[in-house]
């Protein structure tokens, strides 16, 4: 009887060492800290994580959004690299046009195929070009708001409802840690567990678009365009014409009518 507690514990020690092992289990169940060698945010309230997401996210000077983006009823898909006095990227609407922006400081240029601009006259010209978007026409908020760092930030960082801390996951090589609102209806969250906690992927409520968010920090070079790849159409771009100065919704084909990204 002596010898049969110690074996019977030992076998248990062995069982339970091999369960772990072999789940490759990190969990304190195990004798493993899942928050070891991480920033600690994901000890942290779902509340303070996404406030340390949103206010990292303020404070950065660049980033790298690309994904899926459904806004005004379209989709959009994005591949932008955006800073802080600018950006550059390319854009595809649901049909399958693309068009490129351009912004340096204020100075806003677009660049599509000859398709996109339609019917106009000056579909030809403007085809493959860098196209000067001037600053009264009623498409240049629109269009601007693609390239403007905080404008699209603003609208993709929300979550919808009450929150609560969801799974330890990884985005891409990065461990990261979620945060979901409604139990995932409202949105999810991936903030990361390494270094500055900077959201590292949005998946929006309602199916709203799923977005990556990348290369926080790095440097984002902004360069204006050669003067021979440049078309400066005076005070407004020729579709916006046809429809008059006044109109607040410019409809360049496959624009999906130039509206930005909004919440």
């Amino acid at each position: 009887m002596t010898a049969y507690f110690p074996a019977v514990r030992l076998r248990r020690a062995t069982f339970v060492g091999a369960l772990c092992a072999g789940l490759a289990v990190v969990a304190t169940g195990c004798g493993a800290d899942p928050d070891e060698g991480t920033n600690g945010v994901g000890k942290l309230s779902a509340e303070q994580i996404e406030g340390k997401a949103k206010t990292a996210a303020t404070q950065a000077r660049s980033v790298h959004l690309s994904g899926t983006l459904v806004t005004g009823g379209k989709s959009f898909t994005l591949d932008m690299r955006l800073g802080a006095d600018g950006g550059s990227g390319e854009v595809k609407s649901q049909d399958d046009t693309t068009f490129q922006l351009l912004r340096v400081g204020e100075q806003l240029y677009l660049k599509a195929g000859a398709a996109f601009w339609g019917q106009s006259e000056a579909a030809g010209k403007l085809g493959d070009k860098f196209v000067k978007v001037p600053e009264g026409d009623p498409s240049y908020k629109q269009f601007r708001g693609f390239t403007d760092m905080h404008v699209l930030l603003d609208g993709l960082l929300g979550l919808d409802g009450t929150l609560a801390k969801g799974d330890y996951t990884k985005v891409g090589h990065t461990r990261a840690v979620q945060v979901t609102a409604e139990k995932g209806a409202g949105g999810k969250l991936s903030v990361s567990l390494e270094g500055t906690p900077y959201p590292l992927l949005m998946e929006r409520a309602g199916g709203a678009g799923r977005v990556v968010l990348a290369e926080w920090g790095k440097p984002v070079e902004l360069t204006p365009p050669a003067q021979d790849q440049t078309v400066d159409y005076g005070s407004q771009l020729p579709t916006t014409k046809e429809q008059g100065s006044g109109s607040a919704q410019p409809a360049p084909k496959g624009s999906g009518k130039g509206t930005a990204p909004k919440g």
